[in-house]
This record gives structure tokens, sequence and C-alpha cells, in this order.
């Protein structure tokens, strides 16, 4: 049902202009808002009311009206004053509270769409239906999962919805206990840049707002209904691989996931198969500080040396002989392009399989 807050709003600007106090109730007689303290137990007389064949009645004071939609009460609404006007200002009540609540229902129907987009519980035809229905016409649309850190809270979702209120053809929905998810309009978006900058401003928010840390998975565009769910799913495996390869990133595109989505989907039996190869029966035991800021930065600079060792505050020499070691160790010469290529892919399977093996433990 539509919140509490929104119609104490709406009941109050009423009193503002009419000077008429109003009160609203459930069928069952459990208030709801009010502009004033109501004298009295109202239960029996809003119950029976709601029971009886009239839209409208007085009784002790009140005009008694019934808030009806879609053909079943949802409020009593009680308006307190012996002026002419009363009842025609509970009339006009009735109907702004009438379209408030449509308008929620609209709202919860267009979500709940949404989801069953995103889940794929819906077939091709229905979709269509159910869309010209709800007036959501055909566009071009991205997908964006938002992973929160912990799981989600109130002020999370009430602050990316409150990002996109203005926007009628977004929509923010919610499919499980750590993700919010944005359905993105990008009719007006111009270029991948715009795409990328939404994502950032989404991570900038959140923490900035809400307090708390998120990571922003996008997918690629889409311009059907059915294929919604597909840039769903490629926002959730972007944020996937992402935490195993791109770690550093908060926001992560499907579409530049590169060679860690080839990897990401390669079985254990052949990524076993593969380091096996490169370093035989046991992987070696280079992994120190020294050693990982080296490579590190040796593969940021296109594997120049001099570059590198001018970053690293050490000789060229220096740099050299650390290389030559880590070959000793490892069997491969990463100053050579085959053998660093052959490196940092082993470098990336061995990142999947541990965190494939971290997941298999966390199931158990």
């Amino acid at each position: 049902m539509i919140s509490n807050h929104k119609i104490q709003t709406a009941l109050d600007e009423i009193k503002d202009i009419s000077r008429i106090d109003l009160a609203l109730y459930t069928e069952k007689g459990k208030p709801v808002a009010a502009t004033f303290e109501p004298e009295g137990d109202l239960e029996g007389a809003i119950t029976s009311f709601a029971d009886s064949m009239a839209e409208s009645q007085m009784l002790s004071g009140y005009h008694f009206f019934k808030v009806i939609a879609d053909g079943e009460i949802e409020y009593i609404l009680l308006t307190k004053s012996q002026a002419e006007d009363a009842y025609m200002v509970g009339r006009l009540a009735v109907c702004q509270i009438r379209n408030l609540a449509a308008a929620y229902m609209e709202q919860f129907d267009r979500n709940n769409f949404m989801q069953n987009i995103l889940l794929g519980n819906m077939l091709v035809v229905d979709m269509y239906n159910k869309a010209q229905k709800l007036h959501i016409e055909q566009a071009e649309r991205v997908v964006y999962v938002i992973d929160l850190e912990d799981k989600k809270d109130s002020t999370a979702v009430e602050l990316v919805k409150n990002l996109f209120a203005t926007k009628m053809r977004d929509y923010v929905t919610e499919v499980d206990e750590q993700s919010i998810v944005l359905i993105k309009d990008v009719r007006d978006v111009k270029n991948e840049d715009e795409l990328q900058k939404l994502a950032d401003m989404i991570v900038d928010n959140m923490h900035t707002e809400a307090m708390v840390r998120v990571r922003v998975g996008y997918g690629n565009q889409v311009n059907n209904l059915p294929d919604i769910a597909k840039s769903y799913q490629e926002a959730k495996m972007a944020l996937e691989v992402g935490k195993i390869f791109y770690a550093e990133k908060e926001t992560i595109a499907y579409r530049y996931l590169g060679i860690g989505r080839l990897i990401y989907q390669l079985p254990m039996s052949l990524c076993e198969m593969f380091i096996h190869e490169v370093f035989g029966d046991e992987i070696p035991d280079i992994f120190n500080e020294e050693t990982t800021t080296t490579i590190q930065k040796f593969f940021e600079n296109n594997l120049n040396i001099s570059e590198t060792a001018r970053q690293l505050y050490v000789h060229r020499n220096t740099l050299v002989y650390r290389l030559e070691r880590l070959e000793k160790i490892i069997g491969l010469d990463i100053r050579k392009f085959d053998d660093a290529m052959t490196f940092k892919l082993a470098l990336m399977v061995i990142s999947h399989m541990q965190y494939a093996r971290r997941q298999d433990t966390d199931q158990r």
C-alpha cells in the first residue's frame, strides 16, 4: 500500500487549502492519517459503513466516504465540519487519495513486471501483452547491478530510487538480498563514456549519501524487452569476473571484461592442466611484496625495463637481476613477450581457481 507519510502530506495540504479536517482509516477502522484527533471510538461506525451499500454518509458530525480502487475498498475517509463545502472537499480528497493509490499500484505492477523479466519468469507473448497494458514501450536499455558490501537496507534502496525518481522510463527493483537493479533507459545516452559516468555517479552517491561501499556492473545495451534478462546476466557476470581479475575497480562493464571473461568460463580441469604445463607439479612461491610490485609495474609499462626501474626507484641492473631471479624460479623470461603473456595468463588462471575454491568452501 501507499506509504502513510505520503497520505498524511496529502491530507495536510488539503486541510491548509480548505480549512477542513480530514481523517483516513482502513476498512477495519484502523487509523492511517489525520489532521485532527478524532473524538470517541469510531471503529464500529467505520466498519459498519464499510459493509453498507452507501458510498458516502453523514454520521455524528462527520462525512464518511469510501475510497474505492479497482472495485475494492482501500480506505474510509472522514471529514469533520458542519460547513456546506465539507462534502465537496471530502469528494475531492477521495479523488486525490484514489489517484495516489492507483499511481502506486501501477508503479508496483511495473516493478513486478520488470522483476519477472529479469528472472525469466514470463513467456514472450505474455510479456508484450502485459507491457502494452502497463504502457511500457520498446526502448534501448542497459541493466546496472549495484552490489552492496553488506546486506542492503531501505536507505540504500531509497537513495537509488531518488537518483532516478524524475526519470519515469527508468526502473529500480530488487531480486536478492545483496544487490539493487537499475534498468536504465538509454535513448538519450550518446556514447559508452556516458554509461561509465553513470556507474561512477552511482558509486559516488552511495559512498557519500548512504555511507556504504558498492561495486557496479553493467551489461550491454539491448533494444527488446526479452533481452533485458540478457543484459542483467551480463551485469552479474561483470561483477563476478571483476571480483576475481579487477578487484581494484568499483565499476566494470561486461564489454570490457576481455580475457577475464574467457578464463572465468573455463572448467577447472582445463585450468589445472594449463597450470601444470606452465609450472609443473607445484606452483612456485613467488608472491612476496617486492616480487609482486615488480611484476605489476613491469606489465603496466609494457615490459619497458628503463621506465619500470625509474618508477620503482631502483637501478636498471637491479631490476634486471630481479627478473633473472624470477626466471630461475618460474622457468619463464617475462622480458620476452611470449613468456610474459604465458605468465600473465597463468596468474589470472590461478586467481580464478582460488576464487572457485573459496566459493565451493563457502557453499559447504
